[in-house]
């Protein structure tokens, strides 16, 4: 389940006030996201996190969490919610970010990237499709779409290339992406 509903905007600027619903609660936006990449806000306890922070959602990445610990200990462990013992909503990055930050590991191609893992050197082939299937097994609330984040600066021919790539990958997580209307899929081109 997913729904947004737009709460207030500004008359002035393009600033705006919402609330989304997803399966594991509201998000109100704007909002502060803590950043737990391998499922685990790092140096914060899950006290803090839910009654100091007062984190409405959390962030996780699907390049890491598909490394380590791996797709299968998660959906034993019940999804990715139950093995970080959060209860509230969760937004996977597609591994986007690695594409740019780990450059010299990876290869693109027309239908994806081909990475070499920064543990072991071992490799391993995302495709917008895959990212949505990784996404969907741990149970992410949000998705994004598999995207390349180009480098700053960068050659206009180079942006112009990385944002076709991006469009094409998109209608790919697009066509793999149903309307279960259970997750939502980002589009992020950067």
């Amino acid at each position: 389940m997913f729904k947004y509903s737009l709460v207030k905007k500004d008359s002035e600027s393009k600033a705006r006030a919402g609330i989304f619903e997803t399966g594991h609660g509201n998000v109100e936006t704007p909002m502060f996201m803590p950043v737990g990449t391998q499922g685990t806000v790092k140096a914060v306890n899950q006290h803090q996190l839910k009654k100091d922070i007062r984190a409405q959602i959390v962030l996780s990445n699907t390049y890491h969490l598909y490394l380590r610990p791996g797709t299968e200990i998660l959906e034993k462990a019940g999804g990715l919610h139950k093995f970080m013992n959060w209860n509230k909503p969760i937004l996977t990055d597609s591994g986007g970010y690695q594409v740019f930050s780990l450059s010299d590991l990876r290869k693109l191609k027309s239908d994806g990237v081909e990475f070499k893992s920064h543990l072991d050197g071992s490799k391993h082939f995302f495709t917008p499709e895959k990212v949505i299937k990784i996404q969907r097994s741990i149970g992410s609330d949000l998705m994004m779409v598999l995207d390349e984040c180009t480098p700053f600066p960068c050659e206009y021919d180079y942006a112009v290339k990385s944002t076709k790539l991006t469009s094409d990958w998109a209608q790919l997580n697009k066509i793999a992406f149903d309307e279960s209307n259970r997750f939502i899929v980002i589009l992020s081109i950067y």
